[in-house]
């Protein structure tokens, strides 16, 4: 029958106006900013940058010592709309793993260019950004407003568990994993360098006797 589609959807927009005024369920309508809905643990808005106070050597206000990043700008390189601008550090500090690794000296991201596709997280190897679900970035700067640097995008790990916490854990317990294997290679190499330097001496002096 023609018209059949729009007839089956208007009855349906009926059906739930009705039953709005008797069921619970139905009052969909939040009287925001009043009330608000707490976002769903998938939601994307725009990217953040974790860190964790463990993770790094040296001085530096907190964001800045335990930042995952290491600036290897492969989420610089494959944004599709190129809103992230990073700048690698001359020196080096240590990360996670107790490598010496580079860090951003300037990570900044335009969100007014951002479109939220998440292909910086997807591609990042470190865990080191992430995409948050803060929405609420009006400004009355429309350039330098929504132009964030790396301060301004550093939250703590515990904000990402907060968020995302089903993502975060998995997370962790990766790092977590790569940590003791990291930890067992170099007490293996502690111990088998101990060895070594134990039987040198020994050899010089049978070789005297």
């Amino acid at each position: 029958m023609l018209g059949e589609g729009i007839l089956k959807g208007m009855a349906e927009t009926a059906k739930n106006f009705a039953g709005s005024f008797v069921s619970a369920e139905r009052l969909t309508t939040v009287q925001y900013p009043e009330e608000r809905i707490a976002p769903i643990e998938a939601t994307r808005d725009f990217p953040f940058l974790v860190f964790d106070m463990e993770n790094r050597d040296g001085g530096g206000p907190e964001w800045e010592a335990g930042m995952r990043c290491v600036a290897c700008q492969i989420c610089e390189k494959e944004c599709p709309p190129k809103c992230i601008y990073i700048e690698k550090s001359k020196d080096k500090k240590l990360d996670y793993l107790g490598k010496a690794q580079y860090y951003p000296a300037r990570f900044d991201i335009d969100i007014s260019v951002c479109m939220s596709c998440q292909i910086c997280v997807e591609v990042c190897p470190f865990e080191a950004i992430k995409m948050d679900t803060e929405f609420e970035l009006s400004t009355t700067d429309r350039f330098g407003g929504l132009l964030l640097d790396r301060e301004q995008l550093a939250k703590p790990n515990e904000y990402y568990h907060k968020i995302h916490p089903t993502e975060a854990a998995q997370v962790d317990a990766r790092l977590a994993e790569a940590k003791t294997k990291a930890d067992t290679r170099q007490t293996n190499a502690a111990i088998a360098a101990a060895v070594k330097g134990a039987e040198i001496p020994a050899r010089t002096s049978a070789g005297g006797d």
